[in-house]
């Protein structure tokens, strides 16, 4: 027997550790199609920034796959899964036998039909490789268009500006990071970027590259034209599921797991954001492409592999970005108009501060500026702790533990005086 992980991010590493602890001999081989050993994929703007280094991105120490007794297969792609014969197919020709599999792929870009796509220029920003081919050509790029406002996009605008490129952002929806933030936050996160001098667009799209071979320009869906020297498409990103699916893989909008990050086969399992898996706020399996839930839903496969029953009791959504320094950060149903939700706002010098109630629970918040207690708010939605007690003060500066009921206080603190 043998345990394979396909795929080289925080997903895998979680599974390895998770497997080490019960399991210090049968072998472990992790198949990537990037040539790098683990690093950490939320540095890649900072690299593309300039500020950090290709050696400070490691996620786990270089010998991280010696001390585990991991076997890599690094620069290699898996094009498809055998369940019956327990194999993959490597685009190589080579195949790989599996006792138990872990598809860990992630996300890959989405991007929508445009005109003019096969042009040179034209990048996406989730991996190491494309922050690599941007910064080479940053010695000659005066001006970027990014499509899309969401983090990838804002944090891509953010590090050409650090480089002394000028950048245009096109956006879909009213606001830049809809997805998560309402009218008066985006606004507030809107103004920052326009201030530090990255030109915003809403209400718009892309509908066409122009230019002879390369792009040099995008053709907006209003008629406008907008010169550039090369173009980046952050649009979003969907589960890498497509070849799991020509395995007899389920696969919704991701791949679908139960709570033990089992697929629908015996011996497969999937984590991170390739997977559709459990949401505990609303119920029901969907996509959280978020960094520390692929960990912990790593850790969960790991176990189960080898044999140690553990579950997954769902993921909260929570994002932390900081733009030209302002940080945000959201949890939970951050963005979401229901009958059954009550919202309570405040902005204060320039801060924005929203709690999402359901009933006596919090389910949602969105901090922009002074975030000091959103991790506290955060506690509280993961907890599902019953807030009636304390609900006129979620949003005071100085709210914390001195707001608890006793009892919650003695279980957080250990003490309460």
């Amino acid at each position: 027997m043998s345990y394979v992980i396909i795929g080289n991010s925080v997903a895998a590493v979680g599974a390895i550790e998770a497997i080490r602890q019960i399991d210090k001999e049968v072998p472990i081989t992790v198949i990537s199609d990037e040539p790098y050993s683990v690093y950490s994929r939320p540095l890649i703007s900072e690299y593309l920034a300039g500020q950090v280094t290709e050696d400070m991105m490691g996620y786990r120490n270089p010998d991280f796959y010696e001390k585990n007794r991991v076997i890599t297969k690094l620069g290699k792609k898996v094009i498809a899964i055998d369940p019956p014969k327990k194999s993959l197919k490597l685009s190589d020709g080579e195949e790989v036998a599996y006792g138990k599999l872990l598809i860990a792929t992630g996300g890959m870009p989405f991007i929508p039909p445009m005109k003019g796509l096969d042009k040179g220029k034209i990048f996406t920003f989730i991996k190491m490789d494309d922050a690599k081919k941007i910064d080479a050509l940053v010695p000659e790029l005066r001006h970027v268009v990014v499509i899309g406002a969401g983090l990838i996009g804002l944090k891509a605008a953010e590090s050409l500006h650090h480089r002394g490129v000028k950048v245009t952002v096109v956006e879909l929806a009213n606001r830049v990071m809809a997805t998560v933030l309402d009218i008066e936050a985006g606004r507030i996160v809107q103004d920052a970027l326009e201030k530090a001098g990255i030109n915003i667009i809403t209400e718009n799209t892309v509908d066409e590259m122009l230019g002879d071979g390369e792009a040099n320009a995008v053709k907006l869906k209003d008629g406008q034209t907008i010169d550039c020297d090369a173009v980046i498409v952050a649009i979003g990103v969907i589960p890498n599921a497509a070849f799991a699916k020509e395995s007899g893989i389920a696969v919704n909008r991701g791949i679908v797991t139960d709570n033990h990050m089992r697929t629908n086969l015996p011996g497969i399992y999937a984590a991170g954001d390739v997977t559709e898996g459990p949401d505990y706020l609303n119920g029901g399996n969907r996509v959280m492409p978020i960094w520390p839930n692929a960990y912990i839903q790593g850790k969960i496969a790991g176990f189960n592999m080898a044999g140690v029953g553990r579950e997954f009791a769902g993921g909260l959504a929570v994002n932390s970005i900081e733009l030209f320094g302002v940080p945000v950060v959201t949890a939970g149903l951050s963005n979401i108009d229901s009958d059954d939700l009550e919202v309570l706002t405040r902005i204060k010098d320039g801060n924005y501060r929203k709690v999402v109630l359901r009933g006596s629970t919090i389910v949602g918040t969105v901090f922009v500026g002074a975030i000091d207690r959103a991790g506290l708010i955060t506690g509280l939605i993961r907890d599902q702790i019953d807030v009636s007690s304390m609900r006129d003060r979620l949003l005071e500066d100085d709210f914390g533990y001195i707001d608890f009921p006793v009892e919650l206080r003695k279980k957080r603190l250990g003490v309460v005086r």
